[in-house]
């Protein structure tokens, strides 16, 4: 027979964890289904394409189909180049975690390589391709990334189930994806740690711009912004 919700539910409260520590990004096979779980220092990156609600309604639907997937096409294969490993993919979003002592640096590095993808190839293909969509749309994305320690575990039922992240990097870069009058919104914390290539330009100016964040977490961390592109 199949469980009831109260029964599920009773069998989630009772369950004692089993939570190890990360070394590496998990697998979801590598988390077990009843309360395991890996706790992991990591960076959290979410690479989010803005508007895709209004570029459903005003291009046809295969033109709005292959903005999203060149999209999430190139920042996937630009992620993983960067070391990234992928775990989630929610409509026009990915979001990727970043393992290692530079974890910050090669996330930033992905960033900076996304928004270089967005603007100087998936533009001026949209513009080839369809002579009219500059005028009804214009392509816009916002990426995210914090780091320090997170809970992995699986959520959903048996052969529905994905990996989860729970702590304040995954939610602060997903929130920070969304926060569009910069193209890479960084906390602190990710600032601190990167080295000059990805924090100065050739001349030795800073590209990065201070804020601070109440406006995008709620509080009032310090965060860093910039439209900077890296090709990759």
């Amino acid at each position: 027979m199949y469980p009831t919700i109260e029964t599920s539910v009773g069998d989630i409260f009772a369950a004692a964890w089993n939570i190890s520590n990360g070394t590496v990004v998990p697998k979801t096979e590598d988390v077990v289904m009843k309360n395991g779980g890996r706790l992991v220092d990591a960076t959290y990156l979410y690479a989010d394409l803005a508007g895709s609600t209004k570029l459903a309604h005003t291009l046809k639907k295969e033109a709005s189909a292959t903005i999203i997937r060149a999209y999430i096409n190139s920042a996937s294969r630009i992620l993983r180049h960067c070391g990234g490993n992928i775990r989630s993919f929610d409509g026009d979003r990915v979001m990727a975690i970043f393992m290692g002592s530079d974890k910050n640096v090669k996330a930033v590095r992905a960033a900076l390589g996304i928004n270089w993808a967005v603007y100087h190839v998936i533009q001026p293909a949209i513009e080839a391709k369809w002579t009219d969509v500059s005028q009804s749309y214009t392509i816009n994305h916002g990426v995210g990334i914090d780091t320090g320690e997170a809970l992995i575990v699986r959520g959903g039922v048996r052969d529905n189930n994905d990996l989860i992240s729970i702590g304040d990097a995954p939610n602060d870069a997903a929130r920070l994806s969304e926060h569009r009058t910069w193209n890479t919104n960084i906390t602190k914390p990710v600032y601190d740690d990167l080295d000059e290539s990805t924090r100065l330009l050739a001349d030795g100016r800073n590209f990065w711009t201070s804020s601070n964040g109440i406006a995008a977490l709620g509080n009032y961390t310090t965060l860093y912004h910039s439209d900077a592109s890296w090709e990759i």
